[in-house]
């Protein structure tokens, strides 16, 4: 109910459609695993209050709802959240000096040349290390179905 009045549903708007949802949810998770029972009502009830604002404008109905786009939508922040968490496993998995490399030039904005002199590495040596570090990344995302484009660019 919060999240739908905090998406501006009228309060009989926001109790209509999270009831619609319970009982889709229970419909769903009757035939089927759920790996997130919250995102996917998340989900649900975002899809009916898109529904019923279309529904409602295509009739000319006048309608209370102003859906807010200036907030990520759930399922955007949990896919971030995600992938946050994959990185950081895959981060911590890497020898400690690609890790280092990688870090120093990507979040720190070293050039080659610098991190090179600090750890007593060649430039090449550097750039495989970060080219190295990069591909474990895309890896690890793509082992985990995250496809974000341009998250190594």
């Amino acid at each position: 109910m919060r999240y739908l009045r905090a998406r501006g549903a009228s309060i009989d708007v926001a109790e209509d459609i999270a009831q619609e949802t319970l009982a889709r949810l229970v419909a769903i998770t009757r035939d089927k695993k759920v790996g997130s029972l919250f995102a996917l009502g998340f989900r649900i009830a975002d899809n009916l209050l898109v529904d019923r604002y279309r529904r409602d404008s295509r009739y000319g109905l006048e309608t209370d709802l102003e859906i807010h786009g200036d907030a990520p939508s759930l399922d955007r922040v949990m896919d971030s959240r995600r992938a946050v968490e994959v990185f950081q496993r895959c981060l911590n998995r890497m020898p400690r000096l690609r890790r280092e490399v990688l870090v120093r030039r990507r979040l720190g904005q070293e050039s080659c040349q610098a991190i090179g002199e600090a750890l007593s590495l060649s430039p090449k040596a550097v750039e495989k290390h970060i080219t190295r570090g990069l591909l474990d990344l895309r890896r690890a995302m793509e082992k985990a179905g995250i496809d974000r484009p341009g998250w190594d660019g």
